[in-house]
C-alpha cells in the first residue's frame, strides 16, 4: 500500500498500534510500537515517518554502531504493510530500513539494504533485470527445551512427543502416554498421521502465511525423528523474499507457541539425526524469459553453468554467511543429506549444486544450492550466493562436468581428492571468507565494514567462547583419563 492507502486502511481496519520491525547484522527481527497516529497523522510527506523515521539506539544492536554514533534511524517501507497477526490489539507490521540521520545515506550494515543492492547491481550490469529466490526453511517443533552453560556445568535437552527416543521407561515414568507412533530417526519422510502429529500445526501456519502474503507451495513432515518439519515458500524476488524469510520464521515460531510448543531453526539441535537446512533455488530473467534456460546439461544455458561455478568456486567463503553457525557445521557433514561437496549434477541431492528435474519447462530451470541453513540473515545468504554466481557469470567460468555418481558420500578417498568441500567449522570458513570477499564487494553490494564486523563478531563472541569451553560428551571420553 501507499501511505494515503495505509492512512485508510487504518481507519477502516480499526488499527491502534503500528510495530515497526528491522533485522539486525546476523538475520534477528527487531521492533518497536507506536500508537497509530504516530504513523498516519502527518499532511507533509517529507517530514512523515515514512521519510523522516523513527530514531533508534543503534549501539544496542548487535553488530550496528558504537556508542559515540549511536543515533540512527528506521525508514518504514509501506510496501511491506500487513497487519501483524500475533499482537493482540489490531495493529499495522512494517519493515524498515535503516538510515543514518546526519547524512541521510542508507546504513551499510543494513542487511536488507544490501539485497537491495544487490538487486540493483544486477540490472547495472546489463545481465538481466530479475533475480528470483526459492528458499526452504526447514525447523524442528519441540515441545520443550531447556539448556545452561556456566563455569562448572553444562547441560541441554530437548523433548517431543514425536521423539523416537521417547518411548520408553523414562516416559512412563513421566505418565506420557506411550503409543508407539514416532518416526525414526531420519525416518519422518513422510509418513502419515498418527506417526506425523504437525499437520494442523503447520495447516495453521500456512494460513497465517497466506493471509499475509506468503504463496505457499506445501508442506510436510521432513526427516528427522521429533517433529522436523518444512514449508515451501513460492518464489520471489531477492528482497522481498529476504522478508518473507523473516517473515516465515516468526510465524512459526509464534503458532507454535501458541500451542504449547517451541520452533527452533537452529541447523543440528540432534544428533545422529538429520540437521535443518535452508535449500536455496536461485535463476535470473529478463524480459520474462529465464535466462538459466537452455540446450546445456540438464536443459540450463551456459549462464547457468557459469553461475554454478561461481557458487563451485566461492562456496568455502560462502559458508561464512550462508551456514553461519558453529552448530551448522555438525550438520554439514557426509550422511545426513547435508552436502559438504562443492560439485553440481541433476537430481542428485547429495551434490552442492543441483539442478531439479521436476519439469521440462524452461520456466523452471533454475539452480538449487543445498549447503545454507536457516540459522543466518536470509537478506545476506540470498544477496552473498548471489553475488557468488554473477561472479562465475561476469568471468564466463566452466564448472566442469557434472559428478552424476550415485551417492557422493559412497566416493572413494582417491576420488574425493580432487573435489571441493566446505569448510569444517564455522572458524574454517571464516578464514576462507576472509581470503576470498573481492567477489561481494562488486558492484558495492556488500562493504568492507560490514565484512569487518561480520568476521570479528562471529570469531569473538561465537567461535572463541565455544573453543574455550569443555563439551559435556569430552567428560564421558576423558574424565578417567
Amino acid at each position: 500500500m501507499t501511505p494515503d492507502e495505509i492512512k485508510n486502511f487504518s481507519e477502516r481496519n480499526g488499527i491502534r498500534f503500528v510495530d515497526v520491525k528491522f533485522v539486525d547484522l546476523f538475520g534477528q527481527w527487531q521492533h518497536l510500537t507506536r500508537p497509530i497516529h504516530e504513523l498516519n497523522d502527518w499532511t507533509d510527506y517529507e517530514s512523515s515517518p515514512w521519510r523522516a523515521g523513527y530514531g533508534f539506539d543503534g549501539s544496542s544492536i548487535r553488530g550496528f554502531q558504537a556508542i559515540e554514533e549511536s543515533d540512527m534511524l528506521l525508514i518504514p517501507d509501506p510496501e511491506t504493510a500487513i497487519i501483524d497477526p500475533f499482537i493482540q490489539s489490531p495493529t499495522l507490521s512494517v519493515i524498515a530500513n535503516v538510515e543514518d540521520p546526519v547524512s541521510r545515506e542508507s546504513y551499510s550494515r543494513d542487511a536488507r539494504y544490501v539485497a537491495q543492492k544487490a538487486e540493483r547491481y544486477l540490472k547495472e550490469t546489463g545481465i538481466g533485470e530479475t533475480v528470483y529466490i526459492g528458499p526452504e526453511l526447514e525447523f524442528f517443533i519441540f515441545d520443550e527445551v531447556r539448556f545452561a552453560s556456566d563455569q562448572h556445568s553444562a547441560f541441554y535437552s530437548v523433548d517431543s512427543d514425536e521423539g523416537i527416543w521417547n518411548s520408553g521407561a523414562e516416559a512412563t515414568l513421566r505418565g506420557d502416554l506411550n503409543q508407539g507412533y514416532r518416526p525414526q530417526y531420519k525416518g519422518g519422510y513422510f509418513p502419515v498421521s498418527p506417526h506425523d502429529t504437525q499437520t494442523d500445526i503447520r495447516n495453521e501456519m500456512v494460513e497465517i502465511m497466506e493471509s499475509v502474503g506468503i504463496q505457499i507451495e506445501l508442506h510436510h513432515h521432513e526427516v528427522a525423528t521429533a517433529g522436523q518439519g518444512e514449508i515451501d515458500m513460492r518464489f520471489d524476488t531477492l528482497t522481498k523474499m529476504g522478508d518473507k524469510s523473516l517473515l516465515y520464521k516468526y510465524i512459526v515460531k509464534n503458532v507454535a507457541r501458541r500451542h504449547g510448543k517451541v520452533a527452533t531453526f537452529m541447523p543440528k539441535p540432534l544428533y545422529a539425526d538429520n540437521g535443518s537446512g535452508m535449500h536455496t533455488h536461485l535463476s535470473i530473467w529478463s524480459g520474462g524469459e529465464n535466462l538459466f534456460a537452455g540446450n546445456e546439461y540438464a536443459g540450463v544455458s551456459k549462464m547457468c553453468k557459469s553461475y554454478i561455478a561461481g557458487l563451485i568456486r566461492h562456496g568455502k567463503a560462502l559458508m561464512a554467511i550462508a551456514a553461519p553457525t558453529t552448530n551448522s557445521y555438525k550438520r554439514l557433514v557426509p550422511g545426513y543429506e547435508a552436502p559438504v561437496n562443492l560439485v553440481y549434477s541433476a537430481r542428485n541431492r547429495s551434490a552442492a549444486c543441483r539442478i531439479p528435474l521436476v519439469s521440462s519447462s524452461p520456466a523452471s530451470k533454475r539452480v538449487e544450492f543445498r549447503p545454507p541453513d536457516p540459522a543466518g540473515n536470509p537478506y545476506l545468504t540470498f544477496a552473498a550466493i548471489f553475488m557468488a554466481g554473477m561472479d562465475g557469470i561476469l568471468n564466463e567460468w566452466d564448472p566442469g562436468e557434472a559428478l552424476d555418481k550415485t551417492n557422493l558420500f559412497d566416493l572413494s578417498v582417491e576420488e574425493l581428492e580432487n573435489i571441493p568441500t566446505v569448510a569444517q567449522s564455522l572458524d574454517g570458513s571464516l578464514k576462507a571468507l576472509e581470503e576470498d570477499h573481492e567477489f561481494l564487494l562488486k558492484g558495492g553490494v556488500f562493504t568492507p565494514d560490514l565484512l569487518e564486523t561480520w568476521l570479528a563478531y562471529k570469531y569473538e563472541n561465537e567461535v572463541d567462547p565455544l573453543r574455550m569451553r569443555p563439551h559435556p560428551y569430552e567428560f564421558q571420553m576423558y574424565f578417567d583419563a
